[in-house]
């Protein structure tokens, strides 16, 4: 998505410098600089006037601003435009002024001479700011411009349930309704998205870990472009190096990503690690995988009892796929949203990995033919939870292939037992938070 920025800049020198490194940011559209301070309040009061969709996401004051001082002038424009993030360049980058500034209103400061990086991770920071606090002024993010993508977690049951297979054709049915699409490989030990889509590179998402502050260049240097439109950051190679990649890294790695990309799809695996349970806590579609199986069901219900436990997410907030349904299979999805108290999604996926079984042995799931059933229900799936291009209101939404009804008798009853299991760690950590 794009970022319009706004520079208010009385130095015509300066004002070309600002505007050289500013169409250098990926993703960015820098406006005309307006010369003092007068102009400034009056081209926002005019988009204001238009629609609160018209104003910039940020706003760039330089020091010597005039006539109104650049503090006074931050400040009048946090008051009368909250949805604005205003940035502060100065060559007197010092704690003194940082500190006036963020009382002042300003989003951030830039020291003078201009940095590349710092420039960008500034901008970035501010742009997201500004989406958020316009998702509270009540605009979706589907009809308000600029960074702030969705990002979705998709987290199996158990492991073999088809999480991931579920997470890289969601990421390429967004892909091709054109939505900028990244797929997250957080399966940190045994992730398999590069196999499933024949791709090996040696950057993975444990070379960001150790980064402060991940700017665009950083992020791009750690994601591989895909032929299929994907931008791939994957497991690391050295399942052992997986443990460098902790609740911190995870959040700063999918912040980057979502004022980046539109969507963020993101494999947690199978196992809650410190950097899933930041993802699937500050995601806004959060999907549980199972199958319709006794254990894989048990295994559901555990998870989001896990979840609940560390308040990480609710269970009626998650999101659950049943995936290798049939209209025999004794265990249907309604019962199973039930027992687990997710809401379950109106498609199942059907079983027939005959469908699957040769691009998933060659590693080209991509490949996979447009009249698969599977194929067809997961796209669907990803149209239903709100992952692709926003669809016509007055589309019907769309129906499983059978009726979700529940068959008395067989392992049913066995679901009805209790469900005890270890957290370990995890309850020490919900105490202490």
């Amino acid at each position: 998505m794009t970022t319009r920025i706004l520079p208010a800049v009385g130095d015509p020198e300066a004002a070309r410098s600002i505007i050289t490194l500013l169409s250098q940011l990926p993703e960015a559209e820098p406006a005309a600089p307006v010369p003092d301070s007068t102009s400034l309040l009056d081209t926002l009061a005019r988009l204001a006037a238009e629609s609160l969709d018209e104003l910039p996401e940020v706003v760039l004051v330089h020091e010597r601003i005039g006539p109104v001082p650049a503090l006074e002038l931050i400040r009048d424009v946090a008051l009368r435009f909250p949805a604005v993030g205003v940035i502060l360049v100065s060559s007197g980058a010092g704690p003194g002024l940082f500190s006036a500034a963020m009382d002042s209103g300003a989003r951030g400061l830039i020291g003078l001479p201009l940095a590349y990086e710092e420039l960008a991770a500034r901008v970035q920071a501010a742009a997201q700011w500004s989406v958020g606090v316009r998702r509270h002024l009540g605009r979706g993010p589907d009809v308000l411009p600029g960074p702030g993508g969705r990002v979705v977690t998709v987290t199996g049951a158990k492991g073999g349930v088809g999480a991931t297979f579920t997470a890289v054709q969601f990421a390429l049915a967004a892909a091709a309704a054109g939505r900028r699409t990244a797929l997250v490989d957080l399966d940190l030990q045994a992730g398999d998205v590069g196999s499933y889509l024949d791709v090996q590179f040696r950057r993975s998402i444990a070379d960001l870990a150790g980064i402060q502050d991940i700017s665009p260049r950083v992020l791009q240097d750690a994601v591989y472009d895909d032929r299929t439109g994907l931008a791939l950051l994957l497991a690391p190679g050295e399942g052992e190096r997986g443990e460098e990649v902790d609740e911190r890294a995870a959040r700063q790695v999918i912040a980057a990503l979502r004022g980046r990309y539109d969507l963020v799809v993101i494999d947690c695996g199978t196992q809650l690690t410190g950097a899933g349970a930041t993802a699937v806590e500050s995601a806004d579609v959060a999907v549980l995988v199972t199958t319709p199986d006794v254990v894989a069901v048990r295994a559901a219900k555990r998870m989001v009892r896990m979840w609940e436990r560390l308040q990480i997410r609710k269970a009626e907030e998650t999101s659950l796929v049943v995936n290798r349904w049939t209209k025999h299979t004794e265990i249907q999805p309604s019962l199973i949203q039930k027992i687990t108290k997710t809401r379950a999604t109106r498609t199942p996926v059907p079983a027939a990995f005959k469908e699957l079984q040769a691009v998933v042995d060659a590693g080209r799931v991509q490949d996979l033919d447009n009249r698969s059933t599977v194929k067809q229900a997961l796209w669907t799936l990803a149209g239903e939870l709100g992952l692709l291009a926003a669809p016509d209101a007055d589309e019907p939404p769309p129906t499983p292939g059978g009726a979700l009804a529940v068959r008395a008798g067989g392992p049913v009853a066995r679901l009805r037992g209790g469900d005890r299991g270890a957290v370990g760690p995890w309850r020490r950590r919900a105490g202490e938070g």
